[in-house]
This record gives C-alpha cells, sequence and structure tokens, in this order.
C-alpha cells in the first residue's frame, strides 16, 4: 500500500497501475470505523484482484460551517493506514487543505434542488463543499467506480445527480448503513457522545424502526410516522432534534402523504453532538391502511 499526500503523487501511482483493472474510490474523513471498512470492503471487491482501489482521507474544510466541529474531528492516519493495509486497499489518499485548495479558490459546485432540504437547510453552504471536493476527487482519480454509504442518504443522490449532470463517468455504488450492536449507526461523531448520551443514543433507530413497522403496516401520513418518532426521540435526555421528515426518496421534497417510495430521515443533537440516520420507506412494502387505525392508537 503507498500514501500519497500530493495530486501528482497520486496521478503517478494510478497511472503505474491503472491499465490493470478499474479504478474504484472510497472518499473518507478518517477516523475510520467498521462502517468505513464495509465500504472499503465493497471497493475491494468492485476493483477485483487486478483493480486499484484508493481511499482518500481528507477533513473537507469547506463542508464545515462556522461553529462546527472542523477542528475537533477526530484524525488519525496511523490508525487508518493500518486499518486500509489490512482490507487490501493498493492507495491512500491523503492531502492536506493547502494540496486540495488553492489560496484564492473561487469555483464552487452546487446543487440547487435535493441539497435545499433537511441538513442543506440546517447546515447552509454543506452540499456545496460536498459536492465540491467530491468532483475534485473525481478528476484527481478518475475513478470508474466511487463508493459510498447510505447513512448519507441525502448526499448521496446529490452527488448521484451530480456525477448524472456534470456527465462524471463514474458509477455511482450506494452501500447499507452499518449499526453498532444496539442499532446506533456507526458515525466517527459517535466518539464524541459521553457514556450517558451514547446508552441513550440507539432510542433514535428506535424510533425510525418503530415508524417503519407503522409504514409496513399501512400508515403512510407523515404527520403519524413523525410523530410516532418524535416520541420516542424525546426520551434521549438533553436531546433536540434538528429535523424529523418524510421525503420523496427521489427529491428530498417533503411528503404529508406517502404515494411512492420515501425515506424518514432524522438529525438529532444529543448533547452537542449531531447525529444522522434514515429509514426507507418503499411504497410496494406498504400494506392496505384499512386496519391502521388500532396500530396508531397503540404507538402514539
Amino acid at each position: 500500500m503507498e500514501v500519497c499526500r500530493t495530486i501528482v503523487e497520486l496521478r503517478q501511482a494510478i497511472a503505474r497501475r491503472r491499465a490493470a483493472g478499474r479504478v474504484v474510490l472510497v472518499p473518507t474523513m478518517g477516523a475510520l470505523h467498521r462502517g468505513h471498512g464495509t465500504l472499503i470492503e465493497e471497493g475491494r471487491d468492485l476493483a477485483g484482484n487486478d483493480g486499484v482501489l484508493v481511499v482518500s482521507i481528507f477533513v473537507n474544510p469547506t463542508q464545515f460551517g462556522e461553529g462546527e466541529d472542523f477542528e475537533d474531528y477526530p484524525r488519525d492516519l496511523e490508525r487508518d493506514g493500518q486499518m486500509c493495509d489490512e482490507l487490501g486497499v493498493d492507495l491512500i489518499f491523503a492531502p492536506q487543505a493547502k494540496e486540495m485548495y488553492a489560496g484564492d479558490h473561487s469555483i464552487r459546485v452546487r446543487e440547487n434542488s435535493v441539497s435545499q432540504h433537511l441538513c442543506g437547510e440546517s447546515r447552509p453552504g454543506h452540499f456545496s463543499g460536498v459536492c465540491t471536493v467530491v468532483a475534485k476527487l473525481f478528476n484527481i482519480v478518475q475513478p470508474d467506480i466511487a463508493v459510498f454509504g447510505k447513512k448519507d442518504a441525502q448526499q448521496l443522490a446529490i452527488i448521484r445527480r451530480m456525477v448524472r449532470d456534470l456527465n462524471f463517468p463514474v458509477e455511482i455504488v450506494g452501500v447499507e448503513t452499518v449499526r453498532e450492536f444496539d442499532g446506533l449507526a456507526m458515525s466517527s461523531r459517535n466518539a464524541y457522545l459521553d457514556s450517558d448520551h451514547r446508552e441513550q443514543a440507539p432510542l433514535i433507530r428506535e424510533a425510525l424502526a418503530t415508524a417503519e413497522e407503522l409504514f409496513f403496516k399501512g400508515e403512510t401520513r407523515a404527520s403519524i410516522l413523525i410523530g410516532v418518532a418524535e416520541k420516542i426521540i424525546s426520551q434521549i435526555d438533553d436531546s433536540r432534534i434538528d429535523y424529523i421528515k418524510v421525503v420523496d426518496a427521489d427529491s428530498f421534497q417533503p411528503l404529508e402523504r406517502i404515494t411512492d417510495d420515501a425515506l424518514m430521515a432524522v438529525a438529532v443533537f444529543v448533547g452537542d453532538t449531531r447525529l444522522i440516520d434514515n429509514v426507507e420507506l418503499p411504497i410496494n412494502e406498504c400494506m392496505d391502511a384499512a386496519h391502521v387505525g388500532s396500530v396508531v392508537d397503540e404507538l402514539v
């Protein structure tokens, strides 16, 4: 495995290997955990024995807003490198910010539809930063395939649109959310939680699972599903809901009633730590709502 710190080094390293097979990129901000490991394993499978697997490790400053955790975001390149080596990564790209952004950089990539909702509302500029750095990584690495996690469902949808609209020749692969033993979605930010908050944080997953169960039994009214989830999440001490919404799975427009594939997405501050999670609500798995009333009464 080779660690590249500059764009020139990375391009040269890829050029020496590209003829062997496909190039697969797994973009990360480091602080790797088992969830990232699943993305890397998927990338290794997609690249095959002859392909090139590139993992980028870069805490991207342009996707953090004022007062967010850019300075505190965990960084441990030595540990991350060991994990990548064990999982069969060929190249790590770990640039400094000055390598990725010139001092007077003035070009940004912005998506103007999906990004207007959910995290885009509460984190202005976040998705512009994401799109900009991912577009740069696509230009630098020129991968055939890029792998992203479904936990960041809105990010995944935006990147798919960017690839479509800007004609990047990159296949985007989404990987299911990896969870801790108690259901909490894996995240580098989980390390911020104190013991009490960590114990209660799985209620976020419980809230989504309860709403999902209700949907499968036939409830399609977003207000009911949201109310059930809010009731459970409100049991977390020192928590504040950023949003709980049911949205269209493609456009991310908020819904009042589910008539097509949808997504329930949640962002919650547990103490000072912002956690996100989601659950897919495929309409073809929703039963006839004729007898849902008693279920609603029981859960609400």
